[in-house]
This record gives C-alpha cells, structure tokens and sequence, in this order.
C-alpha cells in the first residue's frame, strides 16, 4: 500500500498536519482503511499542505531517534 510516511511522525499543532507526511491525525489513522482512491486525493493535497507548515518538529522524530539508536549500537 502506498503512503507518504517519511517517518518524521509529529503533528504541527498549529495547522495540524503531520511535519513529514503533511496528513492529519485522522487521516493517519484511517488510512488503511482508505480506497485507493481516497489515498490518491489526500496525497494530492499534502504538497500545499506542507508548504504551510513553517516550524520543525520540537521533539525527537521517529526517524531521527531510530538513527541515533543504530548509531549507538554500532560502538
């Protein structure tokens, strides 16, 4: 199944899309349960939604953590 996770994982409360993907909560959420359609047309509008979306994530993301967690394992 396609999706644009980039595993960045962190919602922008302002706006409320997600910093990597740019989809909301519940769209995160009720995505396997999408058509394929409806996939399509929220990916659509996730290149206009990240272009609003100003601030970085404050906390760790996910992709950051699980390369700080291969690091350290590789001493």
């Amino acid at each position: 199944m396609e999706s644009p996770c980039i595993l960045v994982c962190s919602i922008d409360e302002a706006s409320g899309y997600c910093f990597g993907c740019g989809r909301t909560r519940a769209e995160i959420g009720a995505w396997s349960a999408m058509t394929p359609a409806q996939r399509r047309a929220v990916m659509e509008v996730l290149p206009a939604r990240l272009a609003t979306v100003e601030r970085k994530p404050r906390r760790e993301t996910r992709r950051r953590r699980m390369a700080r967690e291969r690091a350290a394992g590789a001493d």
